[in-house]
């Protein structure tokens, strides 16, 4: 079974790379769980217009979030504790980073879709 992984900024656009992030996942055998500011579908799977409380083998939490928005759900983020971050480009935030290693949550400056290209994820 692959890494339970939320891609955060989900977006029913093709265009997105949140969008190719979610699809490559699940092509790589890792399940997803969607969370977006609009309702949709991706890869089968909706898309949640608010955070969970709590996933049970939370893996990765991806984001495709500015830092702006992650300020807004960045105790969320802390709080569904996954083992690690990627913080994808555009999404770079330091302090949330910080936070999360306080935490002893991983943290990654990186692109998902790179990472499972290369076999790094």
């Amino acid at each position: 079974m692959g890494k339970l992984t939320l891609v955060a900024g989900a977006s029913t656009h093709p265009f997105r790379f949140s969008f190719k992030a979610a699809h490559m996942l699940k092509q790589f055998g890792h399940p997803v769980y969607l969370v977006g500011r609009t309702p949709g579908e991706v890869a089968g799977e909706p898309i949640h217009t608010s955070w969970p409380e709590k996933l049970d083998r939370l893996d990765t939490i991806t984001l495709y979030l500015n830092p702006v928005h992650q300020a807004i759900v960045a105790e969320k983020i802390i709080t569904l504790n996954p083992k690690r971050i990627i913080f994808n480009p555009g999404a770079e935030n330091d302090e949330l980073a910080f936070k999360a290693q306080r935490e002893g949550i991983e943290v990654e400056y990186a692109c998902t879709l790179v990472m499972l290209n290369t076999g790094q994820y």
